[in-house]
């Protein structure tokens, strides 16, 4: 029974804005110190902060989503891989569940595109007329 078919759009552009404003949110944290979390002096943890912070802006207002979430997973991917897998196997065990979570998620939205409620929906929209 697929009761909440009718909502697939909505669904997924509340899925990518909310992903986005998280993994923004990560960023924001390291980059410039707020939201409770300290600021990143090492440059790799910079150079992550500025990632997470200019992709999930992007994802959330669904301005290159593909481009912006293919990036974002990779970085998830690599983090998961150097910060997480070191301390054992297992996700759970090594407190890398976010870092997948997220890599599979934004390699979804690679694959799906921005969706509805998106600047590129509009963006396209608006090219459509100019090309009539």
């Amino acid at each position: 029974m697929r009761f909440l078919e009718r909502f697939t759009e909505p669904i997924y552009a509340i899925f990518r804005i909310v992903f986005g404003l998280l993994f923004a949110s990560h960023g924001a944290m390291k980059v410039f110190g707020i939201l409770g979390g300290p600021k990143a002096s090492a440059p790799l943890i910079l150079a992550a902060g500025w990632i997470e912070l200019v992709t999930g802006v992007l994802i959330t207002v669904g301005l290159f989503t593909g481009i912006a979430a293919f990036i974002a997973s990779g970085e998830m991917a690599v983090a998961y891989f150097m910060a997480h897998a070191p301390q054992g196997f297992w996700p759970v065990v090594n407190k890398g569940e976010a870092a997948v979570l997220y890599c599979f998620a934004f390699l979804y939205m690679a694959a799906r595109g921005s969706g509805l409620w998106s600047v590129d929906s509009v963006r396209v929209k608006g090219l459509s007329r100019v090309r009539r």
